[in-house]
């Protein structure tokens, strides 16, 4: 089972921070980003089957690739987003934290105008 290894480097990066955190805490974050970026790459394969497929589901249902893109881009930049806050919360900086989830809500949002503008487009043409 593939979250027993990611529980495994996730509790092996947990006391191996908290042993360097006594003795070096700038070290932390190089520990941290590292055991994050060992997790993402076990799990790299899963997010590729999934990207498959949605575009194989997209083509053969007809739906607009460029929406299965855009949906694609905004799960990746709130990946992306999330990671990078909590790296900022795990170092104390709950501030930047909150710049960086508000920058990410904001992209996610100006990537998503064609997909609110096709779906308010539906709608008027629905409604007498």
């Amino acid at each position: 089972m593939e979250i027993v290894k990611i529980i495994g480097v996730g509790l092996i990066a947990t006391i191996i921070l908290a042993i360097i955190r006594t003795y070096k805490p700038e070290l932390t974050i190089y520990v941290s980003i590292i055991a994050g970026a060992i997790i993402f790459s076990m799990v790299m394969d899963k997010l590729s089957a999934i990207i498959d497929l949605l575009t194989n589901l997209s083509k053969k249902s007809g739906i607009n690739a460029q929406y299965v893109a855009i949906l694609l881009k905004i799960s990746g930049i709130a990946i992306l987003s999330e990671f990078a806050v909590s790296v900022c919360k795990d170092l104390g900086e709950t501030a930047v934290a909150t710049k960086i989830d508000l920058a990410g809500k904001i992209i996610i949002i100006s990537i998503s105008i064609p997909i609110i503008s096709a779906l308010l487009e539906l709608l008027i043409k629905i409604l007498p």
